[in-house]
């Protein structure tokens, strides 16, 4: 069995599901790509379909390729991408020995000769049985995932967290991810279901689907009660979901604010990342004093007696008030957010502040919150 591609275009369509592929994988021939020929009606004419697993999460993409005989084998993805990242844009020739699965790749001035496997030891496509399906485009679905993915829990003890709340209805959508720490609510009424809805999809997913989402292309997702799937172009990415049950997070987000900070995203965040350099390497406290239209930030490490402060101009109504945030949460939060103005909202220094984006984009709704710390004594 043998078929001829273009190296560039092999290398890209693998670099796209590499991301699956586990460093110590429970079971060896996940470090292998599954790759199947399979041979239409005309002489050369042929699909290669290059599938990727780790067994929670699968990914698949079909190339073109010059083929005249159907198989398949198991190549190992390390070697194989090694050998197509030091490679000039050519064609190659894969000879594949269907009895021993050794594997030969041909280019116009070297072989290189590698150890297949055999193909049946690789997991079967998980299927997913399509009790629901939504259409979207890329940039809808990156922009659902870049606003959430960053604040899932990495604690395993709590795998609910571990991953991004999607909540389907028939006139929104809502993405929801917490750690403990901050919470974050992203709502588009520009994507909806007939039937309601609530899955929770792995983080490893989100991430892949991060990584190779082209920007405006149509994608398919497809919900079952264990598996979703979304299909963009070539490429099918199938997870298995999360089966917890999410904290009920509409308790947490408090409703009386009356204390409205608005100030430029860029300007707190900017600040914050110069005195969180002397907050406390552990904690990463910082204080927020507002009083009318003047925001205070500081920061103070008692053990090496570090500490720093700045004002800045900000529209600010409501009584005067201190409040402790962890730095380096709340940088994050506002790196991930676009918006030129964001509105802190807060209740009391012992309750949450929510962070909203005084410039809302159409069709789009954005929670950002963020837990208190409890302030030290100093001045």
């Amino acid at each position: 069995m043998k078929f001829i591609v273009s190296s560039s275009v092999l290398l890209k369509n693998l670099q796209h599901i590499n991301g699956v592929v586990a460093t110590n994988p429970i079971v060896p021939i996940l470090e292998n790509f599954l790759f199947r020929i399979d041979v239409g009606d005309g002489l050369t004419g042929g699909t290669l379909t290059v599938t990727a697993s780790d067994l929670q999460t699968t990914m698949t993409t079909q190339i073109p390729v010059e083929a005249s005989e159907s198989g398949s084998i198991a190549i190992p993805a390390k070697l194989l991408l090694d050998t197509l990242r030091s490679l000039p844009e050519q064609p190659v020739t894969v000879n594949i020995d269907t009895d021993t699965f050794g594997t030969e790749i041909l280019t116009d001035n070297g072989r290189y000769k590698l150890s297949g496997e055999n193909p049946i030891d690789f997991p079967k496509l998980p299927t997913v049985n399509k009790n629901m399906s939504v259409d979207m485009t890329s940039d809808v679905l990156l922009s659902a995932i870049n606003n959430t993915v960053f604040a899932t829990s990495t604690d395993d003890l709590r795998p609910a967290m571990t991953g991004v709340l999607l909540q389907l209805n028939d006139d929104n959508a809502t993405f929801v991810a917490t750690d403990g720490h901050r919470l974050i609510r992203y709502r588009r009424t520009d994507l909806n279901a007939s039937a309601s809805t609530s899955i929770i999809i792995p983080r490893k997913a989100l991430q892949l689907l991060k990584a190779s989402l082209p920007e405006n292309v149509p994608v398919t997702a497809e919900f079952s009660q264990a598996n979703a799937s979304f299909t963009f172009g070539p490429t099918q990415l199938i997870c298995r979901l999360i089966d917890e049950r999410f904290p009920d997070y509409e308790n947490a987000i408090p409703t009386n604010n009356p204390n409205v900070m608005t100030i430029g995203r860029t300007d707190l965040l900017n600040s914050l990342k110069r005195i969180m350099i002397y907050a406390n390497r552990t904690t990463h406290q910082i204080r927020l004093s507002l009083k009318t239209n003047s925001l205070t930030i500081s920061a103070e490490d008692l053990d090496y007696s570090n500490e720093a402060n700045e004002k800045l101009l900000c529209d600010y109504e409501g009584d005067a008030m201190e409040i402790g945030f962890n730095a380096k949460l709340m940088a994050e939060v506002l790196s991930n957010l676009s918006a030129k103005m964001i509105s802190l909202e807060m209740s009391a220094p012992n309750r949450a502040g929510l962070l909203i984006p005084a410039d809302k984009e159409e069709d789009e709704d954005i929670l950002m919150l963020v837990m208190p710390v409890m302030l030290n004594t100093y001045a």
